[in-house]
């Protein structure tokens, strides 16, 4: 493969608000690379989704439209004024329309976006892969592969052979690409921009009509001639044969080389991670408020039972319920947190492992280890199979936290590199086939009891494999299954809002609640 996944792109993150890391967080990554190919200045705005596509009837309701607006402002992801971004984006004096059309199905997460201003026009398509990723397909019509993880430049020219030969001799770059098409432009994926200097003088060269410089939107680069020590969890074992490593060290030594940082900066980038998703446990315990979801604040009325002796269960089980819920309770009430793999999941991983850290009073430092061996096995997901509950259902969100949550419960106690990834393997085999269909289109139900059970799924894995029970299909033939099975279930099943509890009377009844307070809403203002 060209890439490699990066367990702080694409597994771990990205720290942000909203319901949907595929929708809120990628939505507004592509439109801060919009905002850099109008140079900022932008008039108007016309966003198409396809009708047959999963954004048609979920772009509002789960935040494409809010991270659309706030990356076309140049937000970040986490910034608290995104859930009035639609009121930021209006008096900002740039009009935007959304228009349902024929636009070309190839992807169920496809955007495709016409700015304008006095002076130009630019089209960006591009879609989301899931958990905030995204890939940039085509700009002006010209097909791009743009992931947002290098600084890019395009030099629209009408004569780029003097002009390509000048560019390779003179700057480093990872690659130089000329698109050229209806309209043709040099692309250039750097570490860094070209020097002012350099573009000026390039700006006044023959053929040369526009300059566009793309920041990054990705926290970790790509570069030229990454390699990295494996890819697969078999791999992972052939390369761990001599050396006896844990899995966290394992997962250190992968993203060490695929970011191109320290042992230690991986490892203290992870813990500022783990402080986040704590935070979230102990703001979501506290209660929270927001008027525009379907289920309240209802951890704090666990906490007080199971302080009070009424509730069944062990301690652990108890503690991960509690903590899966407040994390899904922030994330609904557009507080921060870590998309782990994705925001719709955002519970189950870090609620799992949080909960298990404090009743087994585990140091700090035992939960970063333990969220890098989730990390890890984030990877091998991310690269063979998805993320993206449009593209594979739910057991691509829960089903793959739950299988990360499983071989990181296993380190916590104790367990040996094998016993994690049987439990893992155990986890995502349990998941298979899970569909999407979150009631009233909010991220909200069935979304909580399933990281709920994706949590206990992994708790219980994760004690069958210490205790040496066969998990008979390998990791990685498992994460292929995922990919195959995802690819079969029927669209309506995938994040559409058009299937499973949906479209039940009573998630109906819930949908048409929520849009009579949203127009409501509208004629007070």
């Amino acid at each position: 493969m060209s890439t490699y996944p990066s367990i702080f792109n694409d597994v771990i993150g990205p720290v942000m608000r909203g319901p949907s890391s595929s929708h809120c967080a990628a939505s507004l990554r592509i439109a801060r690379l919009c905002r850099d190919l109008m140079d900022g200045n932008i008039k108007d705005i016309l966003i198409e989704f396809d009708p047959e596509g999963s954004l048609a009837t979920t772009h509002k309701s789960q935040g494409s439209d809010m991270g659309l607006f706030g990356g076309f402002l140049g937000w970040e992801a986490h910034d608290e004024r995104l859930p009035e971004s639609e009121k930021y984006i209006n008096e900002s004096g740039i009009n935007v329309t959304i228009d349902i059309m024929d636009i070309g199905n190839s992807h169920p997460n496809l955007y495709k976006i016409t700015l304008f201003n006095q002076k130009e026009t630019r089209i960006l398509t591009a879609i989301s892969t899931g958990g905030g990723m995204i890939e940039v397909v085509a700009i002006d019509g010209v097909t791009v592969a743009m992931a947002g993880d290098y600084f890019e430049t395009l030099i629209y020219c009408s004569d780029p052979v003097d002009l390509m030969a000048f560019l390779k001799a003179s700057i480093s770059y990872d690659e130089i690409i000329f698109h050229g098409d209806a309209t043709s432009f040099i692309e250039i994926k750097s570490q860094s921009f070209l020097p002012d200097g350099l573009i000026n003088e390039i700006s006044q060269m023959q053929g040369v009509q526009w300059i566009k410089q793309l920041n990054p939107v990705l926290p970790v680069m790509d570069r030229k001639n990454l390699v990295v020590p494996f890819i697969t969890c078999q791999q992972m074992m052939d390369y761990n044969s001599d050396k006896n490593l844990h899995l966290w060290q394992l997962a250190i030594d992968y993203e060490k080389t695929r970011g191109n940082i320290t042992a230690e900066e991986v490892f203290e980038k992870m813990r500022s991670i783990v402080g986040i998703m704590r935070h979230a446990v102990q703001s979501g315990l506290k209660g929270t408020h927001y008027e525009d979801r379907i289920l309240g604040s209802q951890s704090p009325h666990y906490y007080k039972r199971l302080k009070a002796g009424k509730l069944a269960g062990g301690d652990v089980i108890n503690r991960i319920v509690m903590y899966v819920s407040a994390i899904m309770e922030v994330k609904s009430s557009m507080g921060v947190i870590v998309a782990a793999p994705t925001a719709g999941s955002c519970g189950a991983l870090p609620g799992a492992l949080i909960a298990m850290a404090d009743s087994l009073e585990l140091s700090e430092d035992d939960l970063v280890k333990a969220m890098l061996c989730a990390g890890l096995i984030g990877v091998y997901i991310a690269a063979h199979a998805t993320f993206a509950a449009e593209v594979g259902g739910c057991m691509a969100e829960t089903g793959s936290g739950g299988g990360m949550a499983a071989a990181a419960l296993v380190q916590m106690q104790g367990g040996t590199l094998a016993q994690s990834i049987a439990a893992s393997s155990l986890a995502l085999q349990n998941s298979l086939g899970i569909i999407c269909d979150p009631i009233g289109n909010r991220v909200e139900a069935p979304c909580l009891g399933r990281n709920v059970m994706a949590a206990s799924n992994a708790f219980t894995c994760a004690n069958m494999a210490l205790s040496n029970y066969e998990h008979l299909v390998p990791l990685d033939q498992v994460i292929d299954t995922m990919k195959a099975v995802g690819d079969r279930i029927h669209h309506t099943l995938r994040c559409t809002n058009l299937g499973g509890l949906c479209v039940t009377p009573a998630a109906k009844a819930i949908e048409a609640k929520l849009a009579e307070m949203d127009v409501n809403f509208y004629k007070s203002c």
